[in-house]
């Protein structure tokens, strides 16, 4: 969906009176077009969140739109680092950690992520008990969840709520792309 703002809806976006997104307009910081016949000016979405992210602005509402954001649990300093370097932020990623169930949930209820995974090497029923906590959630009814398990994925895995799982060791990369086409998939965006 292709979305173009006025000069007045960046300005509340940025928090910023609408003159100085004109003046950030007429400088051609800000890329836009004026509608023929008026002064008016208007930004399509595009250029405004590579104008925030050039300028280290927050996002705003606009965040949960632009990044696809990813929840690990109980993964470890190797893997976790070979997950961020596959799903770079400038890639439109955004990566958070958790080093327990307990720290889990609370950055699940803050960060909103779109997808979550879960190492079971923090014990298959902490990782159970995860999974079926979040899918009593509302607000996370839609997250996915993937498993990191040494066995071969079983029904046992699912049953728990998961809807995809890794056996280790695993490429990251795979993983990576895998997590990337279900988020796309989740928000109907074109693979």
């Amino acid at each position: 969906m292709k979305k173009v703002f006025t000069t007045g809806q960046v300005a509340k976006i940025c928090k910023v009176a609408p003159r100085t997104v004109s003046k950030w307009f007429d400088s051609g910081r800000l890329r836009g077009y004026r509608i023929p016949g008026s002064q008016d000016r208007r930004i399509p979405r595009e250029h405004l969140v590579r104008f925030l992210k050039e300028h280290g602005m927050p996002l705003g509402d606009l965040e949960s739109e632009v990044f696809h954001k990813i929840l690990v649990v109980g993964a470890e300093a190797p893997m976790l680092a070979s997950l961020r370097e596959h799903l770079r932020e400038g890639d439109d990623f955004r990566l958070e950690a958790a080093a327990s169930g307990f720290e889990a949930g609370i950055r699940a209820e803050s960060f909103h992520p779109d997808c979550i995974v879960i190492d079971m090497a923090v014990g298959r029923i902490e990782a159970g008990q995860i999974a079926q906590n979040l899918r009593k959630s509302n607000d996370h009814q839609e997250t996915i969840l993937v498993a990191l398990t040494s066995d071969e994925p079983g029904a046992e895995v699912f049953s728990l709520g998961f809807n995809d799982a890794f056996k280790k060791p695993f490429d990251a990369a795979l993983l990576g792309e895998r997590i990337r086409r279900l988020i796309s998939q989740k928000k109907g965006e074109d693979v």
